[in-house]
């Protein structure tokens, strides 16, 4: 199995919302950037991959929340690869305290995509290949979210600064829409689970129709722009 990648993180302002609580995107944004870290250090970094014209993509997400950390604490993340499903990456997180309190546990799938065609990618047939094992200390793969009665929308408009490497709208910015639309219900609530997975993307110009919903204590977010883009559950 291959060995985790640890980064240790202390909290500066501009991870940080009005709560001085770590925002969600920001908390995402350190998932994925993880992710990328350690396939580099497997040896599967750009020159395997970006500069080839492949992309890597993240097609779900799923995160258990103890409680979020807060503006100057010292907190580890953790990240290792569970083993390769056809063509999907599994990918695993733990944050924690520097003394050890969990905080937050959550996996991932990924997968390749062809920067042209953008259509998906066999891995072996790239020679693209993480050495992953399944363990009992994985955190539960994602599953998809539930839906609930929708009672208001929104949207927004794609923009420059919201996109990625990829050319597209990048996967954490859909929690910063997430949290604009529930805030007003919701406000300094921490979320306990968080449940996401995208079905295509949200290109410059896209105007983005966003819905919201609730069942209970879960939340259904959705946005679609002529074709489904994200579903996400946030529950409190």
């Amino acid at each position: 199995m291959s060995p985790a990648d640890t980064k240790k993180y202390r909290l500066l302002s501009a991870h940080c919302d009005s709560e001085r609580k770590l925002r969600l995107s920001e908390l995402f944004s350190w998932f994925q950037e993880a992710a990328i870290r350690h396939t580099e250090a497997l040896g599967m970094g750009r020159e395997k991959t970006l500069d080839r014209g492949l992309l890597w993509i993240v097609t779900q997400w799923r995160a258990d929340i103890a409680r979020l950390p807060e503006y100057d604490e010292e907190v580890v993340l953790r990240s290792w690869p569970g083993r390769t499903m056809h063509v999907i990456f599994p990918r695993f997180f733990r944050l924690e305290t520097s003394d050890g309190e969990p905080l937050v546990t959550a996996s991932s799938l990924w997968a390749l995509m062809d920067r042209d065609t953008r259509r998906a990618v066999f891995p072996e047939e790239a020679g693209v290949h993480i050495e992953g094992e399944n363990g009992p200390d994985d955190p539960p793969l994602p599953s998809s979210p539930r839906l609930c009665p929708v009672t208001e929308h929104s949207a927004c408009v794609v923009t420059p600064s919201v996109l990625d490497l990829n050319g597209h709208m990048n996967n954490t910015r859909y929690f910063d829409l997430a949290v604009d639309m529930l805030y007003p219900h919701y406000g300094k609530q921490t979320p306990r689970r968080i449940i996401c997975e995208y079905h295509s993307e949200a290109r410059l110009g896209d105007r983005l129709d966003l819905s919201l919903g609730a069942e209970g204590d879960i939340c259904l977010i959705q946005g679609e722009c002529g074709r489904r883009v994200f579903r996400m559950n946030i529950t409190y």
